[in-house]
C-alpha cells in the first residue's frame, strides 16, 4: 500500500486493489480513519471511522485537504 504522506503518526495510504470512488485511510497502528477526496475539488469526507477522537480527525482531514492534488493524482496513478 502507497504512504502518500505521514503527518503526525499517522500514514495517509492507498491501498493498490481497492474500490471507488477515490479515497484514502488515515492509518496508526490500533485506529484508522477513510476519507473520500471529492477530486478534484475535495473537500475530503470523513467515510469510516474506527477509533480516532474529533480533534484527531479534524486534523488528518485538514492534511489531507492540504494534499488534495498529490492525493487526487495519486489515485488516478494507481487506479486509473
Amino acid at each position: 500500500m502507497p504512504t502518500l504522506f505521514r503527518h503526525e503518526g499517522f500514514r495517509v495510504v492507498i491501498y493498490p486493489n481497492d474500490h471507488r470512488p477515490a479515497h484514502v485511510h488515515a492509518v496508526k497502528p490500533d485506529r484508522q480513519a477513510v476519507f473520500v477526496l471529492n477530486c478534484p475539488d475535495g473537500p475530503p469526507e470523513l467515510r469510516e471511522n474506527d477509533g480516532l477522537s474529533s480533534s484527531e480527525l479534524r486534523n488528518v482531514a485538514t492534511a489531507i485537504a492540504a494534499q488534495l492534488e498529490d492525493c487526487c493524482e495519486r489515485w488516478k496513478e494507481i487506479h486509473g
